[in-house]
């Protein structure tokens, strides 16, 4: 499968609270950035190094924690941002409610809004979670098999874009090549093409099939060991 080329990341103008009184970035203190960092990360967001320094990592942490609180997904942590992020009642980044509407039984949920997936048993328990990186331009919301399709396996340990990239651990799901995978490696030096802090947040995009880190793809690649219903919702 090709892989679109990266996206740049959006330039974006992080603003905090104090008093009542949005700030512009740079007039932001370092205890200010290191308060939000601090919050971020006991949250799960992972904000990254607790440093004053509102960069990539912390901003894709804050995607994370906008998507979890239905918030608009921008990385700034303008007012409204940063008073959810403040309030005892924010919810956290890497424990999340399945959402409404998406069955029952055991099956794996994709939601593209929050840029998460849930692996869910015949129990209804909730066997894993976790961010994932895709492109609705690709896949459309519906119901959907792991297993093979159009005379192609269902699951391959290394599956390739045909050029530079291996895609690890790739269990297919939607016709015809559209399936999970660890982030692409360079065929070259075994290195992903983008780090795992991206994940969960709306930073890149895929051909089509869903990005997870290399121990979700683990987990997904034992969990359709048999076929399994995905569920695709916007």
């Amino acid at each position: 499968m090709r892989i679109l080329s990266k996206l740049g990341l959006a330039a974006a103008s992080i603003t905090l609270i104090a008093v009542g009184t949005a700030l512009p970035a740079d007039a932001l203190t370092v205890t200010q950035a290191k308060a939000a960092q601090t919050r971020l990360n006991k949250l799960g967001c992972t904000a990254g190094p607790v440093d004053g320094k509102i960069g990539s990592m912390t901003q894709a942490a804050t995607v994370r924690f906008q998507s979890s609180n239905r918030l608009t997904q921008n990385g700034s942590l303008s007012g409204t941002t940063y008073s959810r992020l403040m309030a005892s009642t924010a919810k956290r980044c890497d424990i999340r409610a399945v959402p409404a509407r998406s069955g029952s039984g055991r099956r794996i949920v994709i939601s593209q809004s929050q840029n998460w997936v849930w692996l869910i048993d015949a129990r209804g328990k909730i066997v894993r979670q976790g961010g994932i990186i895709d492109n609705p331009r690709y896949l459309r919301a519906g119901n959907y098999t792991s297993g093979a399709k159009c005379g192609r396996a269902a699951r391959i340990r290394k599956n390739t874009d045909g050029g530079s990239l291996y895609l690890n651990n790739f269990v297919r799901f939607a016709p015809c090549g559209i399936g999970f995978h660890q982030i692409p490696t360079y065929k070259s030096n075994g290195r992903q093409i983008h780090a795992d802090y991206l994940l969960g947040t709306n930073y890149r995009a895929s051909h089509g099939c869903i990005r997870v880190s290399a121990s979700m793809s683990a987990s997904i690649w034992s969990f359709a060991a048999s076929s399994v219903r995905v569920v695709v919702m916007r």
